[in-house]
């Protein structure tokens, strides 16, 4: 008889696609890296009382030096300085309308050329200030540490995104809660463009 045939370890098989990803170096820096860790926390965690340090991103108001790549995203209302740029996790964009099918949606709700931005939110990794609204619940709401007024909300099951993705776990903050703020270099002294 044939000995059994052997498989490698579909987890293995995607930690190798990652690290090929990744030029061959584990980057943490990189956003593929820092989804795949937190996809891997989503599914160890039902109840995440106590969340690993490294998974939260500095809160960019303890940060003195602002490179001059990085966009700062500040609270419409009270202006607070919320995240950067590197914390926002990109995704494929999704279908669409049509990704909604299971919900009532209008005839003109499906056309996707009307020119609207499909995603209406960023999807980030968790910021040191979101730390105690995430902390024993699987879902909620992301309030601003200053003003407390909405940003967007969180689900560590995941939420879908207007394009029609789902992003898992989905940390969501609204693009018209927030304002871009880019850091221009101005002779020797750098001036914040809104």
């Amino acid at each position: 008889a044939l000995p059994p045939r052997r498989r490698v370890n579909p987890g293995f098989q995607g930690q190798l696609r990652l690290y090929e990803a990744m030029g061959c170096a584990v980057d943490t820096g990189s956003v593929l890296y820092k989804r795949y860790r937190l996809e891997m926390l989503s599914e160890r965690f039902s109840d995440p009382q106590d969340l690993p340090r490294e998974v939260f991103a500095v809160d960019p108001t303890t940060l003195c030096q602002t490179s001059n790549t990085e966009v700062l995203y500040r609270c419409r209302k009270c202006r607070r300085a919320l995240f950067r740029s590197s914390s926002i996790l990109s995704h494929a964009e999704g279908i669409g309308p049509t990704a909604f099918a299971h919900k009532r949606i209008t005839d003109s709700a499906r056309l996707s050329g009307n020119g609207q931005e499909k995603c209406t939110s960023y999807f980030t990794e968790p910021v040191q200030w979101m730390e105690p609204a995430l902390l024993g619940v699987m879902e909620g709401q992301l309030l601003c540490p200053k003003c407390t007024s909405k940003l967007g909300s969180f689900s560590w099951r995941g939420m879908q995104c207007s394009c029609g993705r789902w992003v898992t776990p989905a940390f969501q903050i609204h693009k018209s809660r927030v304002d871009e703020v880019r850091t221009l270099p101005v002779g020797n002294f750098q001036t914040a463009k809104t």
